[in-house]
């Protein structure tokens, strides 16, 4: 979509549509306030009205749209804000929409504009490449929109060059996460990956089952003996180390599709494990996105991608596993499959000596039960990383919620006859799998993101969000990445 900056009145420019953003109780610009009654509208947090002003402003058609009590207005809010203007235009078959804010806001001009651009991008986002039959009203699209700045419009473009570049992230994930299964194999994964360093410089290396075999990752090689869809193992690099260019690794979980293996998964639980990639979707959105912003930063995404299905050649319950690292695993579920595929990339991560690693995974329904689709888990080695993905999340409009790994924990994964069981049980089983992952990570400062109750959603609550894939962890990612490039820290 093509996002101006204008400085000025959103309501003296003529437009098919604009929207005007409102803090709650506060007054409206006197031509509006003649347009209601004061019990129309209040400018509650995403309370919306359409007007037809005929005349008083110049636009055709004000959408407002309330931000709630100014003191607690974040980013979140204005994305929302946009994401609705959006919706809006597309629902009255408008090609573009206008918005802006009365009175000030309390965010700096850049940071204003990447929130808008994210809305308005994420806003506009559909996945329909296998419908057919659409009609002209369905496959309308918002083409436009006007940011109206009454500050430095400038810096609120370059908000918006940032945002549109992060929202194109977020939506490589959720095409990722939503295509089926069996268009998004391990192997297409790997393809995405190569097509991705052509298009933006990134170093590619993508491993086959052949080359995994001959070295010994057989963490991924267990888990995808079952398919007919072999494993790969991808690394794509961006940038190098070098003095001031600290080492990032994200890992990411590429289950392509996850049937549970012999341990079956019910018909039910099955209906969207073509998301169980969404770890690495995310990690593929955030290196598309440090690649464009050219962030100076060595970042590296690592994705173990494999397909968990049950055959006669499937791994069993009761098998040992020998990892990368030569730790070995007692299988006691083959659906517990993620954590294995992942011990196999956390340990290759410790070669590039990062100064960190995260990983993001769809790794246990029991953090869905903790934390329900409105926070990710997390659990962290470092109290430092901990924090800095806390701040990223508040501020990205992606949070994390911190849980504990206490030693006990890690006694739980502990096994009788090899060196780690793949459950721990089902008490406190979201713990249990993130300390079976510290296993493989060292001494390096950790983050393990267990995005399984917000990397899918059946319900959207958000108005950038639709069914599906949700490409979460992309605008945590960026946000934790740029932080540490601008030496960001309001703790």
């Amino acid at each position: 979509m093509e996002i101006t900056v204008c400085t000025g009145d959103v309501l003296g420019e003529p437009s098919d549509l604009a929207m005007l953003a409102t803090f709650e109780d506060e007054p409206l610009p006197a031509a509006v306030a003649g347009l209601l009654e004061p019990a129309d509208f209040r400018g509650r947090a995403k309370q919306t009205l359409l007007l037809y002003p005929r005349g008083a402003v110049a636009p055709r058609r004000l959408l407002l749209v309330g931000l709630g009590k100014r003191e607690k207005m974040t980013t979140e809010t204005i994305r929302q804000a946009a994401a609705s203007a959006v919706q809006q235009a597309r629902t009255l078959q408008v090609p573009g929409v206008t918005v802006g804010v009365q009175g000030d806001l309390p965010l700096a001009p850049e940071v204003t504009g990447q929130a808008f651009a994210e809305g308005i991008e994420l806003g506009a986002y559909r996945y329909w490449p296998y419908r057919t039959g659409l009609t002209t009203e369905e496959t309308f699209a918002v083409e436009q929109a006007t940011v109206f700045s009454k500050v430095n419009a400038e810096q609120t473009y370059a908000g918006v060059t940032t945002g549109q570049a992060i929202a194109r992230g977020v939506m490589y994930a959720r095409d990722l996460v939503n295509s089926p299964g069996y268009r998004m194999t391990p192997a297409a994964l790997g393809e995405q990956a190569i097509d991705l360093g052509q298009r933006l410089g990134l170093a590619v290396t993508v491993l086959d089952k052949a080359q995994l075999t001959d070295q010994g990752f057989g963490g991924i090689l267990a888990v995808g003996k079952g398919s007919t869809n072999d494993p790969r193992f991808i690394v794509m690099e961006h940038g190098a180390a070098g003095d001031g260019k600290p080492t990032i690794c994200l890992v990411g979980k590429g289950l392509t599709f996850d049937s549970g293996g012999l341990s079956l998964k019910p018909a039910d639980a099955m209906e969207t494990m073509k998301s169980d990639m969404g770890g690495a979707a995310a990690v593929f959105g955030a290196m598309q996105t440090v690649a464009e912003l050219k962030l100076p930063l060595h970042v590296v995404g690592i994705v173990s991608a494999a397909e968990n299905m049950p055959s006669g050649d499937a791994y069993r319950p009761g098998d040992i596993v020998t990892t990368l690292s030569g730790k070995t695993v007692e299988v006691l579920n083959t659906d517990a499959e993620g954590r294995i595929i992942l011990a196999d990339g956390l340990f290759y991560a410790q070669r590039y000596n990062p100064a960190v690693i995260i990983e993001l995974s769809t790794l246990t329904g029991a953090v869905i039960i903790a934390l329900g689709a409105h926070a990710t888990g997390m659990m962290s080695t470092s109290q430092e990383l901990a924090d800095q993905l806390s701040r990223a999340g508040a501020s990205s409009g992606e949070r994390v919620w911190q849980l504990p790994l206490w030693d006990e924990y890690h006694e739980m994964v502990k096994s009788q006859i090899a060196d780690l069981k793949n459950i721990g049980g089902r008490p406190a089983g979201t713990i249990t799998a993130g300390a079976f992952l510290t296993a493989f990570v060292g001494d390096y400062p950790f983050a393990h993101l267990d995005i399984a109750g917000t990397a899918w959603v059946d319900k959207p609550g958000k108005p950038y969000e639709t069914q599906g894939g949700t490409g979460v962890g992309v605008r945590l990612l960026i946000e934790f990445l740029r932080r540490r490039v601008f030496r960001v820290n309001d703790a």
